[in-house]
C-alpha cells in the first residue's frame, strides 16, 4: 500500500467518524491504489464497490482537505464516477 492510500484511509476515517455508509465506494487513486468505504469503515482494497470515483493523487488529496468540492471536481471532469451516482452523492456529502 502506497504512503498515500494509507494516509487516505487515515483522514477518510477520521472524517466519517461514527457515519456508516450504506452501501460502498470505491476510489482509486492513479498510480498509487485504490480504497474502499463501506459500513465496515475505510480500507486499502481494490474490491468492486458500488460507485468508483477516480481522480490523481493531488486532486483526492485536494478534496480530503477541503480544497476543492468533489461536485465541481466531477462537474469539470476532474473526477470520474462510475457506477451508482446516488451513493456518490451520498459520499460527496459526508467528504464535504
Amino acid at each position: 500500500m502506497s504512503d498515500i492510500v494509507a494516509a487516505a484511509v487515515k483522514a477518510l476515517s477520521e472524517k466519517l467518524g461514527d457515519n456508516a455508509l450504506d452501501g460502498s465506494a470505491k476510489f482509486e487513486i492513479e498510480g498509487e491504489g485504490a480504497l474502499i468505504i463501506d459500513a465496515n469503515g475505510v480500507r486499502a482494497s481494490d474490491d468492486e464497490a458500488d460507485v468508483t470515483l477516480t481522480a490523481d493523487a493531488e486532486l483526492f488529496q485536494d478534496i480530503l482537505s477541503g480544497d476543492v468540492n468533489p461536485t465541481s471536481a466531477f462537474m469539470s471532469g476532474k473526477l470520474k464516477v462510475d457506477g451508482d451516482m446516488g451513493m456518490a452523492m451520498k459520499l460527496g456529502s459526508v467528504l464535504s
